[in-house]
């Protein structure tokens, strides 16, 4: 069976978002490493190892490029949680940057919540007791 592996984005500081996703998200750093010859950096980070079925998230850095235009087609990533209200607490003592509140999505029972990361990659978060609902 196919496995959805990684996503990867491309950030302006790497360790500052290593930081982010390890410090602020709660991930792990999985692995990293150097393309000397073509000048850019890989580190793998998620809550597992994808060989456990977990998809993780690759941060690529390209030495030298400290921003990127986001664009219009990315959206966001989302990760489901068992408690949002808490999460959020957490990632905003942390330093993280909540840009919406914990709370059912307008017109529905789905809850979520949204965090910025470093770059301005939005990130949603989404009680899990209601994620199903959200998938559709």
């Amino acid at each position: 069976m196919s496995q959805l592996l990684h996503t990867m984005i491309r950030v302006g500081n790497l360790e500052r978002s290593i930081q982010f996703y390890t410090q602020v998200m709660g991930m792990k750093l999985l692995r990293q490493s150097e393309n000397p010859e073509y000048k850019y950096t890989l580190a793998f980070v998620g809550f597992g190892q994808e060989t456990t079925g977990q998809a993780v998230i690759e941060l690529t850095y390209n030495w030298g490029v400290d921003t990127y235009n986001l664009g219009n087609g990315f959206g966001h990533l989302a990760i489901g949680e068992d408690d949002i209200y808490a999460r959020c607490e957490t990632i905003a003592a942390a330093g993280g940057n909540i840009t919406r509140a914990p709370g059912p999505v307008a017109g529905g029972k789905t809850e979520i919540a949204f965090v910025e990361d470093p770059d301005g990659y939005k990130i949603e978060l989404i009680q899990k007791s209601s994620a199903t609902e959200a998938l559709g």
